[in-house]
């Protein structure tokens, strides 16, 4: 029986891909966490879809969020970053509504690049502060 690469990489010991994106993202939130002063800013990406939530930690509670789901940043023809950067200008609208202008950035393990550095930068550019 001939293996696969996968079938290789995991005899190995070598780890997966969202394996250490999940490593990653536990170092981060070792030093990390939302206070309802300043909470956290989480962003999730798929290969489709991105998300961003602000989380009030010390609660475990979702204080406002975001995603390319949302009817407002559907539709259309766009590319994957120029939806991330709507997601992030909506969200700082909906912080700002709520009474949130300081956050602490929680990238998720990704890489600060691309997608991720979009919502950042749109989301710093509609007043958010981190």
């Amino acid at each position: 029986m001939s293996m696969t690469k996968s079938m290789v990489r995991a005899r190995k010991g070598t780890a997966t891909r969202t394996a250490q994106r999940a490593r990653r993202h536990l170092r981060v939130r070792k030093k990390i966490s939302g206070t309802p002063e300043r909470p956290r800013l989480v962003v999730t990406r798929s290969s489709k879809h991105i998300v961003a939530q602000v989380i009030d930690d010390t609660r475990g509670h979702t204080l406002v969020s975001a995603s390319s789901m949302d009817t407002t940043v559907r539709g259309g023809e766009k590319t994957k970053t120029e939806r991330s950067r709507e997601v992030g200008a909506l969200l700082a609208q909906r912080a700002k509504d709520a009474g949130i202008s300081a956050v602490v950035f929680d990238r998720g393990g990704f890489q600060y690049h691309g997608r991720i550095a979009a919502l950042a930068d749109s989301a710093r550019a509609g007043g958010l502060e981190f």
